[in-house]
């Protein structure tokens, strides 16, 4: 049975606002939880508010749990903990300070920040220590209050985190795919490649093609495409980037009325949409028609002259007719225009196939 007695800690304490009280200290994970809880958030029977912490994410709990079990982890962030009573602060002098946490009625603290983290050391068997800020707030309203403001900061964004992950050893198998893709996606917008500055980055930030939609289409042929293999090959980064470079020059060649001098806005192709079915039409010429070279992709990519409407006319996408521009970002239309250039790809490969001619085979002299 677990002791009651009051939870004591040797803690640092900060100067900040002169409203609050704020000191951290070390502690195992599993201490923390006998003096603070995760409220979830959700409503009573009649309807009333209650928690404010979101559900727990199991992908992500597992993901950190699977890093804090390596001997070599750390987790320098700490889990931030907000209380209204029942803890008591003895000044030491110096910044120093015991803070006593008083656990017989229950934990009086709650978590207001590193729940996923918090509950990911839960899984872990080990004695691992964390830190943890304690923030001392005068009641309820204000401990809300504290939740959103610490809480509503603006994150990182997406595409520095992504750049940053090529320079990072020892990620999570979800991360390493990204780590590749965005190391590629890099090489493509900074070496003499056909996408040479077109690509949007954190320190591209003139670039007009978005960075997450050349990783997807990556990262999708590193799964179950032509660069499945093909990274595997000798210098197998440079010939992914190769690839996909002669494909868009290819591209270029092939549209050079909807590339040359236009944006997301002004022509499908270089929208998300059109990027990301293109990267389709790419894996149906590469593993069906073998394409690798430049000429190969501008060939290949003929069939569809006088059948896209890149920057005017119409699409008539399987019976559904729409603006140039009406198609979006999103997966619904993302699929329609996929399966509308795909298709006709195929079947131009196919008519290829057919009026190929068939090799004669050398009569056996008797």
């Amino acid at each position: 049975m677990l002791s009651i007695e009051p939870m004591k800690y040797l803690a640092v304490c900060a100067q900040q606002s002169p409203e609050h009280q704020v000191l951290t200290f070390a502690a195992k994970a599993a201490d923390v939880l006998r003096f603070a809880s995760i409220e979830r958030i959700g409503r009573d029977a009649q309807g009333e508010l209650s928690g404010f912490q979101r559900p727990q994410v199991a992908a992500h709990i597992r993901e950190i749990r699977d890093y804090l079990e390596k001997p070599n982890a750390v987790l320098p962030n700490p889990i931030v903990v907000a209380f209204t009573d029942r803890v008591a602060i003895d000044d030491l002098g110096n910044g120093a300070a015991t803070l006593t946490i008083d656990i017989s009625a229950g934990t009086p603290g709650l978590v207001v920040d590193g729940q996923q983290r918090l509950s990911a050391l839960t899984q872990i068997d080990r004695d691992f220590q964390v830190f943890v800020s304690a923030l001392i707030c005068r009641d309820d309203a204000e401990l809300r209050r504290q939740f959103v403001l610490i809480n509503n900061t603006r994150p990182l964004p997406k595409s520095l985190i992504y750049e940053l992950l090529p320079t990072v050893d020892d990620l999570p198998p979800r991360l390493s795919r990204r780590s590749m893709a965005a190391n590629l996606t890099a090489r493509l917008n900074f070496e003499n490649t056909a996408l040479k500055g077109y690509i949007k980055q954190h320190t591209s930030p003139g670039g007009i093609i978005a960075d997450t939609v050349i990783q997807k289409i990556i990262m999708e042929s590193l799964a179950n495409g032509v660069m499945r293999e093909l990274i595997k090959s000798h210098d197998g980064e440079t010939s992914c980037v190769r690839l996909i470079s002669n494909f868009f020059d290819g591209v270029k060649r092939a549209f050079p009325e909807a590339w040359h001098g236009h944006n997301p806005s002004s022509s499908r192709l270089l929208h998300g949409a059109g990027i990301q079915a293109m990267g389709d039409v790419m894996e149906v010429l590469a593993q069906r028609g073998s394409a690798r070279t430049v000429n190969d992709f501008q060939d290949g990519l003929q069939c569809l002259r006088g059948k896209t409407a890149w920057t005017e006319g119409k699409w008539e996408l399987g019976g559904e007719v729409r603006g140039w521009n009406a198609l979006q970002n999103v997966n619904r239309d993302i699929s329609l225009l996929k399966h509308y250039l795909v298709g006709v790809v195929k079947a131009d490969q196919r008519q290829r196939r057919k009026a190929a001619p068939t090799p004669l085979l050398d009569r056996a002299v008797g």
